[in-house]
C-alpha cells in the first residue's frame, strides 16, 4: 500500500504545483476533480473521463445514501468497483447539502435530518454516520461532516455555523477508520470574516487531518469576494498538506485560485454547461444555440483535442443542440471536461517553469478576446 502524502515539487509566487500520493494512484496538483455526484459523471463514460487526463473524481454522499443505498454499493464491492473506476475518489460528505437543502432538512448538535428530495422519506446524517457511509463507499478522500454557512450570513451566524462545523469535524475524526492510502480532510469555514476562519484553522490544526479545504466560498459572493478572502484564508493552512477549494468553479476562477496556493477543485459547470450548449474555450464561453454556427465548417476550438473539437464542425454541434439530440450535450460535456483538464496542466507546466504570472496574463488576454469571427451565413 501507499502512504497518503503531499509532495511539494514547485513553487511560483503562492502558486503550487504538487502531487498527491494516495491507495489508488497519484494525483498531479493543481487538479481539477470531474463531479460524478450519482456514481457518474453525467454523459460520460469513465474511460472518456481518464481520457480528458482526469485523475480523481467526486462523489457524494447524500446522494448515493438515498440511492442506490451505501450498504449495496458497498455489497456490490465499493464505489470504485460499482462505477468502474479505479483511480482515486473523494466523496463531499453531505455537508453542502445541509445547505442547498435548507427547505428540507433540520439541524441540531447530534447531525441533519433530511427529508429526500426524490421520495420525501427521512434519513439522518450525523459526522459518524457520514464517516460510515463514506467508508462503506470506499472512498480515497473522505470529508469531514460540516454545515456549509450561506452567503450572505452575519458574523454572529457565520461563527456558531463554524464552531458546530469543527465540533463535527473531531466527531469525524474520531469516527474515520484509518487506513494506508485513505484520508480524511477538515473543511475551514468562518465565511468572509478573517478572524473566524483563522480560529477555523487553528481549530482544525489541533486535528492534525492530512488535508485542509476551504469551505462556504462559491456560494453567492462573487468572485471579488472569493479572492478577498483566499487572499488571506488560504496561508492559515498547513503548507506541507494538500488544500481544497470547494465547489469552484469558472475558468477564471480556477487560475485565480490556484495563485493563490489552492491544489484540488471541483464543480459541476463543466459538465453542466456542456448539458446547456454553453462550450469554454480559449476564446471564452461559445454558446452552441446561437444561429451564427450554422453554416461554420470550423472547429469549436483548433487547440482543442477532445471528439468534439478533432471529428466535429460547430454546424453539426450546433445543429445536434438544435435537434435536442443527446450526442450534443456528451460532446460539449467532453469538451468541457478536455478544457479543463488542458487548463490545469497548462498552469502546472508553468508553475514547473516559473512562469505562472505569464500564463495567467495570456490566459485572460485570450479570454477577454472574445469568439473567432463568424462566417458569413446563408439564408435557406
Amino acid at each position: 500500500m501507499t502512504e497518503f502524502r503531499y509532495e511539494l515539487l514547485a513553487q511560483d509566487g503562492k502558486a503550487r504545483r504538487g502531487r498527491i500520493h494516495t491507495a489508488h494512484g497519484v494525483i498531479e496538483t493543481p487538479a481539477f476533480m470531474p463531479v460524478g455526484t450519482a456514481a457518474t459523471v453525467k454523459g460520460m463514460m469513465p474511460e472518456s473521463v481518464a481520457a480528458t487526463g482526469a485523475q480523481i473524481l467526486l462523489g457524494n454522499t447524500y446522494h448515493l445514501m438515498l440511492r442506490p443505498g451505501a450498504e449495496r454499493i458497498a455489497r456490490l464491492g465499493g464505489l470504485h468497483k460499482f462505477m468502474n473506476w479505479d483511480k482515486p475518489i473523494l466523496t463531499d460528505s453531505g455537508g453542502y447539502q445541509v445547505m442547498s437543502l435548507a427547505g428540507l432538512r433540520k439541524i441540531t448538535e447530534e447531525g441533519v435530518t433530511f427529508k429526500s428530495h426524490i421520495d420525501g422519506r427521512k434519513f439522518s446524517l450525523s459526522p459518524e454516520r457520514s464517516m460510515e457511509i463514506q467508508h462503506l463507499l470506499g472512498s480515497t478522500i473522505t470529508m469531514a461532516f460540516d454545515e456549509c454557512t450561506p452567503f450572505p450570513a452575519t458574523e454572529e451566524v457565520a461563527a456558531e455555523s463554524m464552531r458546530m462545523s469543527m465540533r463535527w469535524a473531531k466527531r469525524s475524526r474520531d469516527a474515520f477508520v484509518e487506513r494506508e492510502g485513505y484520508a480524511l480532510y477538515g473543511i475551514q469555514q468562518g465565511s468572509v470574516f478573517e478572524h473566524l476562519r483563522r480560529e477555523s484553522s487553528e481549530k482544525l490544526a489541533e486535528l492534525d487531518l492530512p488535508g485542509h479545504s476551504v469551505g462556504g466560498l462559491a456560494v453567492g459572493e462573487g468572485q471579488q469576494v472569493m479572492f478577498e478572502t483566499l487572499d488571506f484564508c488560504v496561508d492559515m493552512l498547513p503548507a506541507n498538506k494538500p488544500r481544497y477549494l470547494m465547489g469552484v468553479g469558472k475558468p477564471s476562477d480556477l487560475v485565480g485560485a490556484v495563485m493563490r496556493g489552492i491544489d484540488q477543485f471541483d464543480c459541476v459547470l463543466p459538465t453542466r454547461s456542456g448539458r446547456n450548449a454553453q462550450a469554454f474555450t480559449r476564446r471564452g464561453t461559445v454558446n452552441l444555440k446561437n444561429g451564427r454556427h450554422r453554416d461554420d465548417d470550423r472547429p469549436l476550438d483548433d487547440q482543442c483535442s477532445c471528439p468534439a473539437c478533432s471529428q466535429y464542425s460547430r454546424a453539426y454541434l450546433h445543429h445536434l443542440i438544435k435537434a435536442n439530440e443527446i450526442l450534443g450535450a456528451m460532446l460539449l460535456t467532453w469538451h468541457n471536461l478536455q478544457y479543463y483538464q488542458d487548463l490545469m496542466k497548462g498552469m502546472r507546466d508553468a508553475i514547473d517553469e516559473g512562469r505562472m504570472e505569464a500564463f495567467a496574463r495570456d490566459f485572460y488576454a485570450g479570454q477577454e478576446g472574445g469568439d473567432i469571427d463568424p462566417v458569413p451565413m446563408i439564408q435557406d
